[in-house]
Formats: structure tokens, C-alpha cells, sequence
């Protein structure tokens, strides 16, 4: 009887730590995506030296990434939805990572805007993708922690191709630095899918009774709650662009920081959004009970108030001063994705969690190509940085309000929080 127990118990652990064990498969994948992908902007200056493109142009390659996303977020949701996580880790690592190959090839900058838009459907689809992976693997009171752990590595990739990428590249050129980061991330696809098993649940959907695809998103384009959270995140993932495209500029030519000092400011901000993707998520689960929208809500606020102080900066402002407001900043609109995430999928039932996932990605994302632009034309127009801040406090302060209406529609629905 002893001996059974023994035998049984390592048998309980196993399963156990199953999910956390998938959750680490999710992350490695991933940060490899990110860390190939989210090199575009790091490299720029290299790329652009190479073929002799203006600064407009090199703009134009991390916005032909966003626009992959844009073009394949929905898609690949509801292909998920059909075949599962695992093959789809594998298929998009090998997406990303040969485009890259081949952008590595090429000396035409029409080409290489074309492998990076077909790279961006590689990078665009791990969100759905492993977002499913995470509603299926995890209980709701744990799939906020789960899903800023897997969200992390986003910021994590992004902020090891800075630190690793941009040294090989000065010392031996952006070419051979992208073909050896994609055969990186093809070798880390196939461990992924040889390593990574999608939840019992998941294997059942294939066969459960077919619905017509379209139809499906025409009511998830119809559900209020799934629309109003992509809404939403148009602001907050719009900040999150406006804070890394501008922060260096605006801390170098108002603040008068170094290049130097300003850069910090940028890691700063990612290391801050790191942490948050993590620590909000903890606090939605331990402390808020999985409560997202009230939570969204409060980072807009903080957002948006981060954003008015960042306007009220006098020149010779203190770089700890700034470094801490960046914090704050970074830790807000770079650390809102888990929450996001976990919202617009717990909204619809688990067959439809990639779909729902894709559907408010591909809305969201417009925050992130038309944000930055829009913040550059204000300062333009205006000849300062103070208004463009204002307004984007302006934008923040109306996405809290739509996070709050959210937490008190469902509320008074019943479909998301428990009244025991």
C-alpha cells in the first residue's frame, strides 16, 4: 500500500505542473519570436545604412511587421480555434524566421518590406496562437499570472535582441546576424513542438459540430464586450507606441538628457513593462479575484496622468525624476497586454477563445500603426510635444471610462464575475 502511494504521488506532482510546464514552452517560443521580430527597430539604423534608405523608409519596416499582425491575427485565431497550439508554434516560428532569411538576401527595399510583411504573419499569429494555449492549460484564477508570464517575453525578446543584435550587427552587419537569429528561432519552433502538448480539451474541439466560420465572426464583431475591450486597447497599445517612438527624442530635445541617458530611459520603460505583464496579472488573480476591467481601468488612469506629468516637464528635469515617471509608464501601457489578453478570451466561450483572441488583436493593433503618427503630426502641427501628451492623456482618460462601463456591463450580466 505504501509502495502504491509512492508510486501514485510523483504521478499527482506531474500533472500537476503540466500547465506550468507548457507555460515555459509558450514563453521560450515566445521570446524567440520576439527577439527576431521586434529586431527591426534596434537594426534599423543598420539596415538603413546598408541600402541607403531615407528614415521614412527605415519607419516603414517595424510598421510592415504590425501590418503582417494586422492581416493574420483574425485568421490565425480562427485556425487555432480548428487544429490547436502545437502545430501552429511550429508553423509560425518557420513563417517568421525564413522571411527573415530571405530579407537577409535581398537588397531591394520593395522585397524586404515584403518578407517583413510575410514575417509579420509568423510574429502576428503567436498571440493567438499561445493564447489559446493558456485558456486551455489554466484555471481562471491562475490564467492572469500565466498570461503576463507569457506576454513577458515579448518585452523580454525585444530587449535581448537590443542588447545582443545591435553589437553582432556594428561588428559584423545586419545580414549575418539575421540569418543566424533565424536559424534560432527554426530550431526553437521545432523544440517547441516537439516538447509543447496541447490540453485534452483542446484535442476534442476539431471534432465537435462545425459552425460556419464567417458567421462566427460576424458575432464576435457583434459582441459588445469583446468590441468595447479591442476599443480599449487601440489607446492603451497606442501609448505603449508613442512611448518608445518618442521617449528618447522628446528626452534628448525638451528634458535636454543625453542620447545616452535617453536610451536608458527606453530600457527602463521595457524592464517596468516586463514586470507589469507579470505583477497585474498576479493582482487580478490573488486580489481582484480575475476582475480585468477594473484594473484596466486603473492603469489607464495612471497612464493618463503619467502622460500629463510627462508634459509639465520643464528642461534640466532630474534623470531620476524622468527615469521613474518612465517607469511608471512603461509599467502601464507596456504591462496592460496580459490583461487585455485574458479579457477579450474569457468573454466568449473556450471554443472561440482564438478567434476572440485574433478578432481584438487585429483591432488593437491599430493603435499601434496609427498612435505614433498621429501623436508625430500633433507635435508637428502644434510645434510642441505638450499637446501631443495632452491629447494622449485625453485618449487615456476615455479608454478608463470604457474599461469601467465594461466592468459594470458584465458585471450586471453575470457572464464574467462570480456573485458567491
Amino acid at each position: 500500500m505504501e509502495n502504491q502511494n509512492l508510486a501514485k504521488h510523483p504521478t499527482d506532482s506531474s500533472v500537476r505542473h503540466e500547465p506550468w510546464r507548457m507555460l515555459g514552452w509558450l514563453l521560450f517560443t515566445q521570446v524567440l519570436v520576439a527577439f527576431v521580430g521586434r529586431s527591426l527597430a534596434p537594426l534599423g539604423v543598420f539596415i538603413g545604412d546598408s541600402l541607403m534608405l531615407t528614415n521614412a523608409q527605415i519607419g516603414m519596416l517595424p510598421a510592415a511587421l504590425f501590418f503582417g499582425q494586422f492581416a493574420v491575427s483574425i485568421p490565425s485565431g480562427m485556425l487555432v480555434d480548428r487544429v490547436g497550439t502545437r502545430p501552429l508554434l511550429l508553423a509560425l516560428s518557420l513563417c517568421l524566421a525564413l522571411s527573415f532569411f530571405f530579407a537577409a538576401l535581398t537588397s531591394h527595399f520593395v522585397l524586404l518590406l515584403l518578407f517583413v510583411v510575410i514575417g509579420g504573419l509568423g510574429y502576428g499569429a503567436m498571440h493567438p496562437t499561445s493564447n489559446r494555449g493558456i485558456l486551455y492549460w489554466f484555471e481562471r484564477r491562475s490564467r492572469g499570472t500565466a498570461m503576463g508570464i507569457k506576454q513577458m517575453g515579448v518585452t523580454v525578446g525585444s530587449a535581448l535582441a537590443s542588447l545582443l543584435l545591435v553589437p553582432l550587427s556594428a561588428a559584423y552587419g545586419w545580414r549575418p546576424v539575421f540569418i543566424g537569429a533565424a536559424i534560432l528561432l527554426s530550431a526553437a519552433g521545432i523544440i517547441s513542438f516537439l516538447r509543447y502538448r496541447d490540453a485534452k480539451a483542446t484535442l476534442k474541439t476539431p471534432g465537435a459540430k462545425k459552425e460556419n466560420t464567417w458567421k462566427t465572426l460576424l458575432r464576435m464583431g457583434k459582441n459588445k464586450a469583446v468590441l468595447l475591450v479591442s476599443i480599449g486597447a487601440v489607446g492603451l497599445s497606442g501609448a505603449q507606441m508613442i512611448v518608445n517612438t518618442y521617449i528618447i527624442i522628446y528626452t534628448t530635445q525638451v528634458i535636454g538628457l543625453s542620447v545616452a541617458l535617453a536610451a536608458i530611459l527606453l530600457v527602463i520603460s521595457e524592464i517596468a513593462g516586463s514586470i507589469g505583464r507579470v505583477a497585474w496579472g498576479v493582482v487580478s488573480d490573488r486580489l481582484f479575484k480575475g476582475n480585468r476591467f477594473i484594473l484596466l481601468s486603473v492603469i489607464a488612469i495612471i497612464s493618463s496622468a503619467s502622460a500629463v506629468i510627462m508634459a509639465l516637464l520643464p528642461p534640466g528635469t532630474s534623470f531620476t525624476f524622468v527615469a521613474v515617471l518612465a517607469f511608471m509608464f512603461g509599467l502601464c501601457v507596456a504591462g496592460f497586454n496580459g490583461l487585455w489578453m485574458n479579457a477579450a478570451t474569457e468573454l466568449v466561450p473556450l471554443k472561440q477563445a482564438g478567434l476572440a483572441s485574433g478578432f481584438s488583436i487585429s483591432l488593437g493593433s491599430w493603435g499601434v500603426i496609427i498612435g505614433p503618427p498621429l501623436f508625430g503630426f500633433i507635435t508637428d502641427m502644434t510645434g510642441t510635444f505638450t499637446a501631443g501628451w495632452y491629447a494622449l492623456a485625453v485618449v487615456l482618460v476615455i479608454t478608463a471610462g470604457l474599461f469601467l462601463y465594461l466592468h459594470l456591463f458584465e458585471k450586471k450580466k453575470g457572464e464574467i464575475y462570480d456573485a458567491k
